[in-house]
């Protein structure tokens, strides 16, 4: 699909902790003589750990907003309580996954009628995962989820949609086979889909991401 990348808007989202820093892009008008785009919908995406530089500015988070774009959807990336500009400071998860429902509901208020789609990175991948429960989103993208490193995130239930894990097999964060023994035990089960050889940041293998992205989903 041919897209021209939107430029970003700053944004501020009112937050339970204080104001939340994020950035909306809208996906472009498609160009000549390319397919439309076919989606109607926004996508929310949550960075890594907030204590190991996770921030919206991440690659793989905006390598994720840069695929659903790809598929027609309005991306909406924050920052997490205490993170760039963001109000307050790190909850260990909780208070993190009440900024994601913030975001979400201000996406609703800004795109309303449109579907929602939620992704994560790592630990934010555990946000979302916990947000799906409350938010019930239209689609879930799981990257690298944090299952060996966040106790809490074997307890969290599986999102009630169609929903797709990537994974690389050469992480050294988070242990492809603990993902894959996680995903074995949920119902519904998502789409796993592992990469050979892509480290837990993907490295050189970000067009991987996308193109997987949007060829599960599009």
């Amino acid at each position: 699909m041919s897209f021209r990348p939107a430029a970003a808007e700053q944004v501020l989202i009112d937050g339970p902790a204080g104001p939340l820093e994020a950035v909306v892009e809208e996906p472009s008008a498609p160009q000549e003589g390319s397919r439309p785009t076919v989606l109607d919908g926004y996508a929310v995406v949550c960075h890594p750990h907030p204590l190991f530089g996770g921030a919206l500015s991440n690659k793989v988070v905006h390598t994720l907003a840069r695929a659903f774009q790809g598929l027609g959807l309005a991306t909406l990336r924050f920052n997490f309580r205490g993170v760039g500009a963001s109000a307050g400071i790190h909850d260990d998860g909780r208070g993190e996954i009440d900024d994601a429902l913030a975001a979400i509901e201000w996406g609703r208020q800004r795109w309303p009628g449109r579907r929602l789609w939620l992704a994560g990175f790592s630990f934010g991948a555990y946000v979302a995962a916990r947000s799906a429960a409350v938010a019930r989103p239209e689609r879930v993208v799981l990257v690298a989820p944090a299952v060996s490193r966040f106790d809490q995130f074997r307890a969290v239930p599986a999102p009630q949609c169609p929903w797709l894990v990537v994974q690389g097999d050469a992480d050294d964060l988070v242990s492809v086979a603990e993902v894959s023994a996680w995903v074995a035990g949920l119902e519904p089960a998502p789409e796993l889909v592992v990469l050979p050889g892509v480290d837990h940041y993907f490295h050189g293998r970000l067009h991987e991401l996308q193109n997987t992205v949007v060829a599960r989903l599009g």
